[in-house]
């Protein structure tokens, strides 16, 4: 009956974000028009992160989804409107608020900020929330953990799916906590007892050095601590990113597996394969495998027209295969002799930024018609010469 919900529900959300313009491609985006299973723009190619739509609410509901049936439930609020989760990212890391609201922040929470890369610190307007941004899209993959935005799941993949999304959260998922070493060095000697030892605590304080880089962690500046990890583990701010990326992990979500620190998206590809097509965690026992990549068998298509590439020619452009009509229209190159588009499989020479068809009727010298095919050659603009005479014919 589960399972049946989940079908019920599937759903891409064509509708969000349509119209929207691409803060990359500018005016070369006619608007974000989402692909029905790409999750990418259709004009640009590039994905809804890229374009100018307010993310908040999606990326509240998101976060809230992953959370729901854990431990972490009381850090989300159950919306009333539609029973989706909504985050209280407030309360889950520390961000800069409005100037209006800046006095509630805790000095604590501004030096935590103070200590990420400038670049990184997530300050609305400033390069650092477009930043945290990016990273809420590309390391918690909502098609990760929501079956309901996944494309065409058949009722196996949907149980198999449910099966993992359980596990992530039984065994993988935390959120840091953010906490002085000294405060952690209390834990680690029994407690709040061990404040009263004295000098023996303090000590054992300058001690403490960060998982990830091995260097002593400063009293009195924040720290984090990972639950998953243990009261034996604290992390600079900076240096609480994932082992595979090696991104600040966003809102200080982690993935905890085997003693290393993962991002959604790598955690999940550390678990099964990921489709090089949708972007999607593979469910299915039957999948291709090509260009190093992991394909659903339907997904393996041109990137330009969508078609099956089983069984035809195609080639890589940017990692993404490309059928060779596609190519030959808007990837190819032309000859500089003949003016028409150099094939895929057929030999090119390459020179600068003009190209040759390596065959004698058009790797030839401009002046005397010699191939120069394996020949020493000069070349000038769009023009080929085996020697100065024929350059002084020709260009005089």
């Amino acid at each position: 009956m589960e399972i049946e919900k989940e079908m019920k529900k599937v759903t891409l959300g064509h509708e969000f974000g349509a119209g929207a313009a691409c803060l990359k491609c500018k005016d070369k985006c006619e608007g974000f028009e989402l692909h029905f299973w790409r999750k990418i723009c259709r004009n640009c190619k590039c994905g809804l992160a890229e374009h100018d739509v307010s993310m908040n609410s999606e990326e509240n509901k998101k976060v809230g989804k992953l959370f729901e049936d854990t431990k972490y439930t009381g850090l989300i609020a159950k919306l009333k409107t539609d029973g989706i989760p909504s985050y209280q990212g407030n309360m889950v890391t520390i961000t800069l608020p409005s100037p209006n609201t800046a006095y509630t922040v805790p000095p604590m929470a501004v030096r935590y900020i103070e200590l990420l890369p400038p670049e990184k610190r997530p300050v609305a307007g400033t390069q650092g929330a477009a930043y945290r941004r990016h990273q809420m899209d590309r390391q918690l993959p909502e098609h990760d953990q929501d079956p309901s935005k996944c494309h065409e799941l058949s009722p196996a993949e949907v149980k198999q799916m449910q099966q993992y999304v359980r596990k992530c959260k039984d065994e993988a998922l935390g959120v840091g906590d953010v906490l002085l070493p000294e405060e952690m060095a209390q834990i680690q000697a029994g407690g709040a007892g061990a404040a009263a030892a004295g000098s023996g605590v303090h000590q054992k304080r300058t001690k403490i050095s960060c998982h990830h880089c091995k260097k002593p962690m400063l009293l009195g500046e924040p720290a984090v601590y990972a639950e998953r990890a243990g009261y034996d583990k604290l992390w600079h701010p900076a240096c609480f990113v994932c082992c595979t990326c090696s991104e600040l992990l966003v809102d200080m979500i982690y993935f905890w597996k085997k003693g290393k620190m993962y991002c959604g998206r790598h955690y999940g590809d550390s678990e099964k394969p990921r489709c090089g097509g949708c972007d999607e965690l593979i469910f299915s026992n039957e999948y291709t495998q090509a260009e190093g990549q992991n394909w659903h068998l339907k997904h393996f298509c041109c990137f330009d027209c969508d078609c099956i590439l089983a069984g035809e020619t195609y080639v890589m452009e940017n990692d993404k295969p490309i059928c060779k009509p596609c190519y030959m229209k808007n990837y190819a190159v032309k000859c500089a002799s003949c003016q028409k588009a150099v094939e895929p499989e057929a030999q090119r020479v390459s020179y600068g930024e003009h190209h040759w068809h390596a065959e004698p009727d058009c790797f030839k010298c401009s002046g005397c018609t010699k191939c120069l095919i394996g020949q020493r050659f000069m070349a000038v603009k769009n023009c080929l010469f085996c020697s100065v005479e024929c350059k002084k014919k020709v260009m005089t």
